[in-house]
This record gives structure tokens, sequence and C-alpha cells, in this order.
């Protein structure tokens, strides 16, 4: 289990995803080896709200060429926390 301050590094901050706050629904950059449960238990603590379902994907890292040389960007996880009451206010800093 990783620690719930490891476990969350940053919130995304889209027009996609700031569209859908009106529904408390929102979208966490994670640590690569968190779970559903850590991502549920982080944000419960850390915001203090309930949380009703955590979804999660994978984006790849893509591939890109720089002076005749293959390399890979770095993959990443997200999160998508839909919260059963309450709502998570950003302006404080995260």
């Amino acid at each position: 289990m990783i620690s719930v301050y490891d476990c969350l590094l940053a919130p995304v901050m889209t027009e996609k995803t700031s569209n859908s706050v009106k529904e408390a629904v929102y979208v966490f950059k994670i640590n690569a080896n968190a779970t559903k449960p850590d991502v549920k238990i982080a944000v419960e603590k850390i915001f203090k709200v309930k949380v009703a379902k955590v979804n999660l994907f994978n984006r790849k890292g893509k591939l890109r060429t720089f002076r005749g040389r293959i390399g890979e960007r770095k993959s990443s996880k997200f999160a998508v926390v839909s919260l059963a009451e309450g709502s998570i206010n950003f302006e404080g800093g995260f």
C-alpha cells in the first residue's frame, strides 16, 4: 500500500476535465503503483469528501525521434474519481 500523499501526484486541469466538475468528477495523475483502493483512501483523507467510484487508465508514452535516435516519452497513470457528495476546492493549492 502506498502512502496517502505519495498516491496522488497532481490534479489534471484541462478544459475537458473542468466541464465534468459540475458532475463531481475529478481527474488526477497518480503513482504508477497505485490501485483503486489506494486512490479512494487518498482522496477521502486529503480532501475530506466521500468517493463513489474510481476508474484508472494508463497512457503509454509516445515514440519520438531526436537527432536520428528513437526514444520514448514517459508513460503515465490517471484516476477518474466520482464523488458521492461534496466537492474539491483546488484554490488553496494541492
